[in-house]
């Protein structure tokens, strides 16, 4: 009998420097708008459930704004596609940081998820930020 090896889960943390406001950022990591000028290749939100559908490479993922704080940050966890899922559901989280010493903004990036391969998803997130920076300037 052949038993399905359920991938694990991680967590994926990053900071990356943006030289933008946080109030100009903000919009950008929590608006179905501002997340399909660099995060997705579309975004859309249907105002009634409050779903927002993230299109990538002709998938659609659907995910739930869980948590915001106006200026601070912003957490999506996808809705479920298996049984597992349910228990253990994927999210990520943009937090905006501003150091007080250095006087930065950074984007901090918090992904927990089935992805395997920590280098490649260090490299996914690097070129979501850098495009991020292109779009507001920073």
């Amino acid at each position: 009998m052949a038993t399905a090896q359920m991938a694990r889960k991680k967590l994926f943390t990053a900071d990356y420097e943006v030289h933008a406001s946080i109030k100009m950022l903000y919009p950008y990591i929590q608006t179905a708008s501002g997340l399909a000028e660099w995060f997705a290749d579309d975004v859309k939100i249907n105002n009634q459930s409050k779903v927002f559908t993230f299109y990538w490479d002709n998938e659609e993922h659907k995910a739930r704004l869980i948590a915001h704080r106006t200026n601070h940050f912003a957490r999506f966890e996808f809705l479920p596609e298996n049984g597992a899922d349910e228990k253990d559901p994927s999210y990520f989280e943009l937090r905006l940081e501003f150091n007080e010493l250095t006087q930065s903004v950074f984007l901090k990036v918090i992904d927990y998820s089935d992805f395997d391969d920590m280098k490649e998803l260090d490299d996914l997130w690097h070129g979501l930020v850098e495009a991020l920076r292109k779009t507001v300037g920073g």
